[in-house]
This record gives structure tokens, sequence and C-alpha cells, in this order.
């Protein structure tokens, strides 16, 4: 989790990470900062992101998106 939340720190240090659900529905990640943190993660930690992973679910917290790290690792 920790290196997740680096990427995610880089993108925007001013987000409370820890505690918001709503980085999507909020408007605090944008499409771009989506495709920078499917690329960092595909390379820190060699797991694929498909297109029908890229939904708000998956993306609008720093626990969704470590659920969907998790998943593709096993």
């Amino acid at each position: 989790m920790d290196e997740l939340m680096e990427i995610l720190r880089e993108l925007h240090p001013d987000i409370n990470y820890e505690s918001c659900e709503t980085l999507i529905d909020e408007g605090l990640l944008d499409s771009f900062d989506i495709v920078t943190i499917i690329a960092e993660i595909s390379e820190k930690f060699d797991v694929t992101i498909t297109a029908d992973e890229i939904i708000p679910e998956n993306f609008n917290s720093a626990r969704a998106l470590f659920a969907l790290v998790k998943r593709l690792m096993d």
C-alpha cells in the first residue's frame, strides 16, 4: 500500500488519500491522472489494468485501487 500511496501523493500531494473515497466522483482525479496512475501501477507492480477495470469504483479511493492491484497480482 505504501508504494501505491507514493504514486498517488506524487500526483496530488494535497489530497488526503487515507480518508477520501470520492476521488473520481468529486473530480479530484481527472482522466490524465488515471492514465498516469495506470502506467505507474503497471510498471511498479507488473500488472495490466484492462479497459473493463477502468471504472470509478476501482479509482474512487486508495483502498479500492489497492484492492484492484492486489486482485490483479493474485
